[in-house]
């Protein structure tokens, strides 16, 4: 394959737009939950996984794999994490079986404010959904990540 292959050019392509929707959603919610909450796109997601944690088996998770759910690094979810924490939205703990780890739990203030979040963050996926399928280099990409949504389970 030569950098000028029409396979090469096709993935450069499909990536490129890819990329376009994912900068494209992301900016939208950014700014809805920015006006509406006072939350980043990754505060967000970071207070939704961490919300999903339970206290059954593998229930909390270990900072690695939260930077993995958020996809950040281990440093930069730390410093989301203290920044949270400093307003008082999450509550670090020692593991009552590994005194060496640290888990996080979301408090009832950011519960709370995950709950109010939540539909402002699914309308403005919706609507950035809605104006991205309007694209016809993005329609059969919006077509994919929707039918990804309907296969999933509710939560």
């Amino acid at each position: 394959m030569t950098a000028t292959d029409p396979a090469l050019t096709a993935l450069a392509s499909g990536w490129g737009a890819l990329s376009l929707l994912h900068g494209r959603i992301e900016a939208h919610i950014e700014r809805a939950l920015q006006a509406g909450h006072d939350l980043s796109v990754r505060e967000y997601s970071l207070l939704d996984v961490l919300s999903r944690q339970h206290d059954g088996e593998g229930g909390h998770l270990q900072m690695k794999q939260v930077a993995d759910a958020v996809v950040l690094s281990q440093s930069a979810t730390t410093r989301l994490v203290t920044r949270l924490e400093d307003r008082g939205l999450l509550a670090r703990y020692l593991c009552p079986t590994d005194r060496r780890g640290i888990y996080t739990n979301v408090s009832e203030a950011g519960l709370e404010l995950l709950a109010q979040a939540r539909p402002t963050n699914d309308a403005a996926l919706r609507e950035a959904l809605d104006e991205a399928a309007r694209n016809p280099e993005l329609v059969s990409l919006v077509k994919a990540v929707e039918a990804v949504d309907a296969a999933s389970p509710r939560r």
